[in-house]
This record gives C-alpha cells, structure tokens and sequence, in this order.
C-alpha cells in the first residue's frame, strides 16, 4: 500500500478519506495498493493536477528543459510496429519511417528487444 502523492489529496471530503472515531472524524490522504495517475503515484486526476501545480516547474527545470525544437528527420523517425490480422507470409514486425513511409521487416526478437536500433 502506498499514500497518493498529490499535495491536496487529504483536503478533498470523500467517504474514503475519512479517519477516526464518531465525533472525531479527520480527512486523510488516500492509500491504496495501485494508483493510475501520475505515473502510479497519484490516486485522481485532480490530485495529479495539484502534484503539476507545486511541482511541475521544478521538474521540468530538474530533468531538462527544451529550448531548441525537436525536428523530425528521416533518420530518426524509425520507429517499431506490430500488424495485426496479418496472413502468415507476410512480415508482423516491422521497422516503419514516419516520414518516408518506408518499411523494413524484422524478427519477433528485434522488435521485443528495446535495446535494438534499425542500422541505417
């Protein structure tokens, strides 16, 4: 079991936040065993907003903010992709290039190894 990690989570009244005797009932952040927002870490929608909100700014600042564009080029635009319904001679698994269109079959292997990079 692990605590929601949004900074406002014990202030929202919910049924399921509420701890303590008859007369002394108090507003508790939400523990569960799985969450769904934030990466796993935040029980709502609202309360992963209110985690953004605080620390939002730092983060991005921690991690690496962008200050030139990202361009998409032929030579990085190869990405994995899995066909469904596919008859059984033709390839399931291929490399595809977001911008050229191109396609380049490769093994089941290759495509479930994150590691693996198209040679181009």
């Amino acid at each position: 079991m692990k605590y929601c990690q949004g900074t406002q989570c014990h202030t929202y009244d919910t049924k399921d936040r509420k701890r303590g005797t008859k007369g002394n009932k108090v507003n508790q952040t939400r523990r569960r065993t799985s969450m769904y927002y934030l990466g796993g870490n935040a029980c709502s929608m609202q309360c992963e907003r209110d985690w953004f909100e605080t620390y939002g700014e730092r983060a991005v600042d921690y991690f690496g903010r962008i200050t030139q564009p990202i361009v998409l080029t032929e030579n990085n635009a190869w990405r994995k992709r899995y066909r469904w319904g596919y008859g059984d001679n033709e390839d399931r698994h291929i490399f595809y290039n977001m911008c050229s269109g191109e396609e380049r079959p490769i093994t089941e292997a290759q495509y479930n190894d994150n590691n693996y990079t198209l040679n181009t």
